[in-house]
């Protein structure tokens, strides 16, 4: 048997709801785009909904909504996609890492308080995994500091603290539809917002500074003219074609968050007696997404003596799952281990030693909507009875 780390699951009605925009030749940003919108705001309760070519589009057009630029700063968690970081530093800003809360992979809240500077301008918290980051304590920070908080919700949808749906806990969130997320358009995003004045320049920005869109010209009284543009956007606008695969999903959104969240408790229950192997930490108030199942690899106390010999068991329990067809992966990376910002900013792992600890140390399971019990049992057989 083959078990991939993901795999998409779509029905004969969401395929065929793709062949809408191309059979009424409204390819470009319309009226399917516009339905996706308005489902994704009554999911999660977001009072603006905007769709855009991806997660790190939506993540650009987020911190250029608000004036982030050169001489700004922005804080991002050291354990987490590349992308959080790498939209700063498209806009001239500087990264300043923090380190993570080793329970739940996220933000460190007191640790994010200590590297704040006057030229911060933004805090970016991730949703990791599909469990929300500690909002209280990031709008408090927030607060305290007249920061812009940035809710990075790549994995967020179906995720929620408190009862609310991330991505509408801070000023702006933004979500991926990835083909490994829950919600797919192959590639694009949506950024939400209870503000009426940045969700206006949000969709400028995305549509070439335009102050209307194609659908508004074309629906108006005289298509024919050219908008105005305030602003000198760019264009990360999502075809129909996509948003028409979005809304179709949308049909069925609370389903395939409980999928995932069944898939995940089997999985807890079934390996709740391993004492090498953590699995993903779910504090009281919060609602995990399960966008995957990262869990921490602890054939040894790790320690920063320690880490270099667990990554290599790691890595050869890894291979040995490849081996039985079961594919796995680290939980995401230590950005401030990469190439680029630790060349530029003179970063060692040790400098935030948990985020360094998780990307040596973790390991995704393969949980995906339409995974069959044969696939998981499977998984669970191996993982139980792995050979130290």
């Amino acid at each position: 048997m083959k078990v991939p780390i993901a795999r998409t699951s779509l029905l004969e009605h969401e395929i065929a709801q793709v062949l809408e925009p191309l059979r009424s030749g409204w390819l470009v940003q319309g009226p399917q785009v516009r339905a996706f919108e308005e489902k994704w705001s009554a999911f999660t309760g977001a009072k603006h909904s905007i769709a855009v070519t991806s997660c790190t589009a939506g993540l650009h057009l987020a911190l250029a909504a608000i004036g982030f630029g050169p001489g700004d700063e922005a804080i991002v968690p050291a354990f987490t996609w590349v992308a959080t970081a790498n939209v700063v530093e498209h806009l001239g800003g500087k990264v300043v890492f923090c380190d993570i809360d080793p329970k739940t992979f996220n933000l460190d809240v007191l640790e994010a308080e200590r590297r704040l500077t006057p030229r911060t301008k933004a805090i970016l918290p991730v949703h990791l995994f599909g469990l929300a980051a500690d909002m209280c304590q990031v709008s408090d920070l927030a607060r305290r500091n007249q920061l812009f908080v940035i809710e990075d919700a790549a994995c967020g949808f179906g995720s929620r603290y408190q009862c609310q749906h991330v991505g509408t806990l801070g000023d702006l969130g933004v979500f991926s539809f990835h083909p490994r997320k829950a919600i797919t358009t192959g590639e694009g995003g949506m950024i939400t917002t209870h503000s009426d004045e940045l969700a206006e320049k949000l969709r400028r920005l995305r549509d070439h500074g335009a102050a209307l869109s194609d659908l508004q010209r074309h629906l108006g009284a005289r298509p024919y003219l050219l908008s105005d543009h305030p602003d000198a956007g760019y264009n990360q606008r999502m075809t129909d074609i996509q948003g028409a695969l979005g809304s179709a999903q949308m049909d069925r959104a609370a389903e395939i968050v409980n999928e995932r969240q069944r898939l995940a408790t089997r999985y807890n229950e079934a390996f709740a007696n391993l004492a090498w192997l953590q699995t993903p930490t779910v504090p009281s108030g919060y609602e995990h997404g399960y966008q995957s199942y990262p869990c921490w690899f602890i054939p040894e106390p790790i320690s920063k003596h320690s880490i270099s010999k667990v990554r290599e068991q790691r890595n050869q329990w890894m291979d040995q799952l490849q081996q039985h067809g079961i594919s796995t992966r680290p939980a995401t990376h230590a950005v401030h281990m990469l190439g680029y910002y630790r060349d530029k900013y003179e970063l060692q792992p040790a400098d935030f030693p948990h985020a360094w600890a998780a990307n040596d140390c973790s390991i995704s399971l393969p949980l995906f909507h339409g995974m069959t019990t044969a696939e998981q049992d499977y998984v669970i057989e191996h993982v139980i009875g792995r050979k130290s």
